[in-house]
């Protein structure tokens, strides 16, 4: 280690970043320096604004705390990279104002970058575009992001009032057990202290979601994954329309396409499959059975009169264009 005190003041404060407990024999061995020397390097970083906290004992340790401000941090190349992009993509998240901070922040960051990693994030600038889709038509707040991602860390329950889609309202008690971000949208999957059960709730449809003050032990999910759970919730709630289809085509082509659209695959011989498609809406049907249409042999099987009515309306207007 280098006899440079600021040098290794910014080793001792690349080490304490970690934010875990360092016993100040350790930090001594890692510097190659006394432990005496860890102590003036020490308070060398508190009269810069490192808030470090001592363990007293001659087994005493080391931990940077918490502080009132946020003093300047250390990143290495790859991990200010990992910043840039991080933020380039939470600034398209559908989360009130999130865009114009992360902006803000990337503005701030690059006011700092040595040239070498300024290079790098100019040229990912550069080379890389984004598709916008739409606005989304919900956002989040990021005051309920953190009041619910605390209760998920420090397992306290959450009190808030929600919105079912069918839009009955209710006040709710859960237990916070992880946050799931799915497309453009928010979802909290929770035990319903009330119900007795596991829900997930879009945190778009909360109001003023607040920490409850009672602590509870962690429950184990009936799923993989919180992912998981979301995500068969959602298909659970598309089942109110189906149809049946009978699709011929490449087996590896047909099972890539099943996997895309979340289709129940009935029967499977050789190139056939009968499929079943379900959906919230009978245009999300039609819209699927006319996707499949330009790839494979379809035949329908079972579907609504209305969804028979929209392929027909469909079939009719691509036909005048084709003409």
């Amino acid at each position: 280690m280098t006899n440079d005190p600021t040098a290794r003041t910014l080793a001792l404060l690349s080490l304490l970043q970690t934010h875990r407990y360092w016993k100040g024999a350790e930090l001594a061995e890692h510097l190659e320096v006394s432990e005496r020397t860890v102590r003036r390097d020490v308070d060398r970083l508190r009269q810069l604004g490192y808030p470090v906290d001592a363990g007293p004992g001659t087994d005493g340790g080391y931990r940077l705390a918490a502080g009132t401000h946020l003093p300047p941090l250390l990143f290495d190349d790859d991990e200010a990279m990992a910043i840039v992009v991080g933020l380039r993509s939470t600034a398209l998240a559908a989360i009130e104002g999130i865009e114009a901070a992360s902006i803000a922040a990337m503005s701030k960051l690059d006011m700092i970058l040595p040239d070498r990693i300024r290079r790098r994030v100019e040229a990912l600038r550069t080379s890389v575009d984004v598709v916008r889709w739409s606005a989304p038509t919900s956002t989040v707040s990021a005051k309920s992001l953190t009041v619910l991602s605390q209760g998920c860390r420090d397992h306290e329950e959450v009190r808030f009032d929600y919105q079912r889609r069918d839009g009955d309202e209710s006040r709710r008690l859960v237990q916070p057990h992880q946050l799931v971000s799915a497309g453009r949208r928010w979802y909290l999957v929770a035990w319903d202290v009330r119900r007795n059960d596991w829900r997930s709730f879009r945190v778009d449809r909360m109001e003023t979601p607040s920490l409850a003050g009672a602590r509870f032990t962690p429950r184990s999910l009936p799923a993989a994954d919180a992912a998981t759970f979301v995500m068969d919730g959602i298909r659970t709630m598309s089942e109110e329309h189906l149809a049946r289809v009978a699709v011929s085509g490449d087996a590896d082509d047909v099972a890539s396409v099943v996997n895309w659209l979340h289709a129940d695959v009935d029967v499977h011989d050789g190139d056939r499959a009968v499929l079943t498609l379900r959906a919230d809406r009978n245009e999300s049907l039609a819209s699927m059975i006319a996707m499949l249409s330009t790839r494979f042999d379809l035949e329908l099987l079972e579907a609504s009169d209305q969804v028979h009515s929209l392929l027909a309306a469909a079939a009719a207007r691509l036909g005048a264009i084709h003409r």
